[in-house]
């Protein structure tokens, strides 16, 4: 069969330079005896466009417009127009415009949209396109392939409006992936999932971009995680302690205070050379402005890039937004930096792509999920990590948030990405509505680094804390069958409830780890048992209050060593001492009054 081939050019082109463009055209191409039609475009400035069957060559001006920063201003010479000089000339001014500019031939297929609606497009042809490839579509449209398939072409996400597509129109391939900005000038912006900004504080100027999928760390790049990221959060750096390239899953129902944790985490990044990335997915636009108001009063929005993709937008951006937000860590992890990414959840990130494997007519697996599931959030979990010294030795935490269905931890997704992460902190709904805030059940959570990313002050109060309350629960229990207990369970009662009160945190108020340190010594050596339970908070917030005025120096000792010498103990337990004496007459006094 006869093959047939146009070539389009800016202005009209004589028989000679037209065969020679044919004979160029067919080497290029490996083809010959090819049926040749010419017409003139002058949209694409000079040179030429060759299209045969379903693939095209393009050597226009306007094609390598696209690949340089801004578009010349090419000025036409004896007043003629850009139109008359030939494109010899064209280039050669481009060259001396801009340094390295290389004109070379972009060979892509093109295919022809054979069915559009629910945001998918069908397209028959182009032979050589690859999974996740962008598609160029008419009036500058952009689709995302997905589904690769013999007998039905290309099946691809829209990125565009379906108003704009209609059957008949033609998609190229662009030999892209899905791309998103990186780099210092996103701090302090909230962008969507392809990096345009979204907070009315104009554009974003940017040198670099990263694809949104990359292989993760090899074992060889990696190295041990032993540096703490402190929550601020006293139950969890205690006893549930989060290293600096770890991925520690937040789990629990709807209105546990997961991501009042993730919150209070990123707010105790303040100062301590860590860049936060917080990655909303499927959550209301009001509920996403909320937080950002609340970054910005507490100055978090310094160190932190919030990239959003709501519950209002298309199930490709809320599908994206993850692997967006981890690549714009990746970039300042491999600058050596520390990084804290935030995925808020992935229980709607899982919807999202089951939404969209059965718009793709993918078949479901458990649950209506498509059986890849797994693989959806291990190659984006693997990719946090800590590097080894030899490439910079930076770092990505992750800090991803599964909800839960009335606790049940069992279900497909929680337990999916319990068995890629490296521990789970659950929150439990009993202990949230009873006012244990963090709401964290201590027998469920549990971190597979441990004590490795804890100091060793931090590790010497709190090694007994876990042990303490597991038995405190299970005398808690037995006591309600019982009335009658010896002192050493009332004992244990008593100095468990104290426990509980103290690992008590309100939101928006994370402490460092000095002042947990010295907290945690106090109750745990039993200093507090003259205290009442309804005076333990103010006890809290007068005996950090006092230890910083009249005793700095502990505090900073332990903060600058992270270490809890015999030296810093007998400090620690007379300054308690004498504050608690002056706490309890000061209380004392209070009663008297009238």
């Amino acid at each position: 069969m006869e093959k047939s081939g146009i070539v389009t050019t800016a202005v009209s082109i004589d028989d000679k330079t037209a065969k020679h463009i044919y004979e160029r055209a067919e080497a290029f191409l490996h083809e010959s005896g090819i049926n040749w039609k010419r017409t003139v475009d002058p949209s694409i400035i000079g040179g030429f466009v060759v299209k045969v069957d379903e693939r095209v060559i393009n050597m226009s001006i306007d094609s390598q417009l696209g690949t340089i920063s801004g578009k010349p201003q090419i000025k036409a010479r004896d007043g003629k127009s850009a139109m008359e000089i030939s494109t010899g000339d064209l280039i050669k001014g481009l060259k001396k415009q801009f340094h390295g500019f290389d004109f070379k031939p972009q060979v892509r297929s093109v295919g022809k949209v054979y069915y559009s609606g629910d945001g998918i497009i069908k397209i028959d042809g182009l032979p050589d396109c690859e999974y996740g490839e962008l598609l160029a579509l008419p009036n500058g449209g952009v689709a995302m392939a997905f589904n690769l398939m013999n007998d039905e072409g290309v099946w691809a996400i829209l990125l565009a409006s379906e108003d704009d597509i209609s059957e008949g129109d033609e998609a190229q391939t662009t030999g892209l992936v899905a791309s998103v900005p990186v780099g210092d000038n996103l701090i302090g912006r909230v962008i969507d999932s392809f990096g345009n900004p979204i907070d009315d504080r104009g554009s974003i100027e940017y040198q670099h971009v990263r694809p949104l999928e990359s292989p993760a760390p090899t074992i060889i790049e990696r190295s041990k995680v032993n540096k703490p990221l402190m929550t601020g959060l006293l139950a969890i750096d205690s006893m549930i302690p989060i290293g600096r390239g770890q991925r520690e899953l937040i789990i629990g129902d709807r209105q546990t205070g997961k991501t009042a944790i993730a919150i209070d985490t990123i707010l105790n990044q303040k100062g301590k050379d860590v860049i936060c990335v917080y990655v909303a997915v499927g959550q209301k636009a009001s509920t996403v402005a909320q937080l950002v108001s609340t970054f910005q009063q507490m100055g978090a929005m310094d160190y932190t890039v919030v990239v959003s993709a709501t519950a209002g937008d298309s199930i490709l951006m809320q599908y994206c937004a993850p692997y967006a937000g981890c690549a714009i860590a990746e970039e300042f992890m491999r600058q050596g930096k520390d990084v804290l990414i935030v995925y808020d959840d992935l229980s709607k990130h899982a919807v999202a792509y089951r939404t969209l494997s059965l718009l793709l007519h993918r078949p479901p697996g458990r649950e209506a999920y498509p059986g890849d599931v797994f693989y959806l959030h291990s190659r984006l979990l693997e990719r946090a990590s800590k590097l080894s010294d030899e490439l910079g030795g930076g770092s990505m935490t992750a800090l991803p948030i599964v909800e839960t269905m009335e606790g049940d931890i069992s279900a497909y997704i929680p337990t999916n990405v319990i068995s890629i992460t490296d521990g789970q902190i659950v929150l439990e709904s009993e202990l949230f509505f009873s006012g244990v805030r963090p709401a964290v059940n201590v027998g469920l959570s549990v971190s597979r680094v441990g004590g490795s990313a804890q100091t060793k002050a931090m590790r010497k109060v709190s090694g007994k804390l876990r042990l303490d309350l597991a038995q405190y629960r299970e005398l808690e229990v037995f006591s309600q069958f019982s009335s009658d207990l010896d002192s050493s369970t009332q004992q244990q009662l008593a100095q468990g409830v104290r426990l509980t009160e103290v690992l008590k945190q309100e939101q928006y108020q994370p402490l460092s780890m000095e002042n947990q340190v010295m907290l945690l010594y106090s109750v745990e050596n039993k200093l507090l048992s003259d205290i009442a339970l309804n005076q333990i908070e103010d006890f809290k917030t007068g005996f950090f209050h006092f230890m910083t005025t009249k005793h700095p120096g502990i505090g900073n000792k332990i903060a600058q060593t992270g270490e809890f010498t015999d030296e810093t103990v007998a400090a620690l337990k007379k300054a308690v001492e004498e504050f608690k004496k002056g706490f309890l007459a000061g209380r004392k006094t209070e009663k008297q009054q009238p």
